[in-house]
């Protein structure tokens, strides 16, 4: 059990990303002092989002130079914090190189962060962003869970270098920051594992795969219909009070499944069309596997993926982060309708 000083600093890695803007907002608003590593202190442009939410808040931001994948290069921006939030982890599916784009910055990336923690005696915990995808590998991985349903108790043993790059990335980098964290008795490990992030983020262009799912299902990429695929979805809002949970509750343990609804991607799209009609190409229908099967390798996706996937329910259990942190959900109808007018109004996709 860790009590955090709330009058100390908190260090957020990967400030400037889509996950990690809300949670650095949610601090500010608390009042707090966010120390906020980043490449270049002095990009203006790419740090304006929270510049503009820290002047309208009660607490204050205060930017390090530093680099992921450089070790030491975090001492600094930690020096004096009880609390470091480690969100920074790239969130993309078209990589050329898997091993240098995903696992490396995923993994050494978590080691450098840990092994800052263990130099710098202030620290009493982190908060680890792993995700969902480090408890399921393929959707069909379910069926040999208890019900058909995962739980914080299993481990994605599917995913490897070669297939789901990204989730083998997150599993190998949550299991490497566990195995440091037992090593050493002064600060604790709590991991939030979220599924799919959706909502508007703080700056209408993320680069989140989240982006490019929505604007795909309202720019007509889609609009012969979409996979039968099933996933988790979260609020990214909802997702940035649970890691400021997972920070502050003293009695935060372990892994935190964060997920509103188990949802289909056909169900997003009828989101969206409950509310904007007719004035965008959504799809309206479910693709036969065999048709996403024969097409996969046209639009990026691999045949083995579709195969272990498609048709395939996705289901966690998210009881855990209610009733030990006190989460609550907002309905993913309403943050897809939000993400989505967050793009419109920024000119990313627009009406017929």
């Amino acid at each position: 059990m860790r009590t955090i000083d709330r009058n100390k600093a908190v260090l957020v890695t990967g400030a400037t990303g889509y996950v990690a803007g809300r949670l650095v907002e949610k601090l500010l608003q608390e009042g707090l002092t966010v120390h906020a590593p980043v490449r270049n202190p002095d990009d203006h442009a790419r740090l304006k989002y929270l510049n503009t939410i820290a002047e309208h808040s009660k607490g204050e931001i205060k930017y390090f130079k530093a680099d992921l994948m450089q070790q030491g290069s975090y001492n600094e921006a930690m020096e004096g914090c009880d609390l470091v939030f480690h969100t920074a982890s790239p969130f993309i599916n078209s990589v050329k190189n898997p091993q240098r784009d995903l696992v490396d910055p995923a993994l050494l990336g978590t080691e450098n962060v840990l092994h800052s923690a263990n130099e710098i005696e202030s620290v009493k915990r982190v908060v680890l962003t792993s995700s969902c995808v480090a408890i399921i590998g393929d959707a069909k991985d379910c069926e040999s869970y208890p019900n058909g349903i995962a739980t914080e108790n299993q481990w994605n043993t599917s995913s490897t270098l070669d297939h789901q790059a990204y989730s083998y990335s997150k599993t190998v980098a949550e299991k490497k920051a566990w195995e440091i964290s037992k090593q050493q008795a002064r600060w604790d490990l709590v991991v939030v594992n979220p599924s799919f992030v959706i909502g508007p983020g703080i700056n209408p262009n993320g680069t989140s795969e989240s982006f490019n799912l929505v604007l795909q299902l309202g720019d007509g990429r889609m609009k012969a219909g979409v996979p039968e695929f099933y996933i988790g979805a979260v609020d990214v809002r909802d997702l940035a009070v649970a890691h400021y949970l997972a920070g502050f509750t003293p009695e935060a343990e372990g892994r935190h499944i964060i997920s509103a609804e188990n949802i289909s991607f056909l169900q997003l799209s009828e989101a969206l069309q409950a509310k904007f009609g007719d004035a965008f190409p959504f799809p309206r229908k479910t693709l036969p596997k065999f048709l996403v099967w024969l097409a996969a390798p046209s639009v990026g996706l691999k045949r083995k993926m579709v195969k272990l996937n498609v048709g395939y329910k996705w289901q966690v259990d998210n009881s855990k982060g209610k009733k030990k942190l006190g989460v609550s959900y907002r309905p993913v109808s309403e943050s897809i309708v939000e993400f989505f007018q967050q793009l419109i109004d920024a000119g990313l996709v627009k009406a017929k």
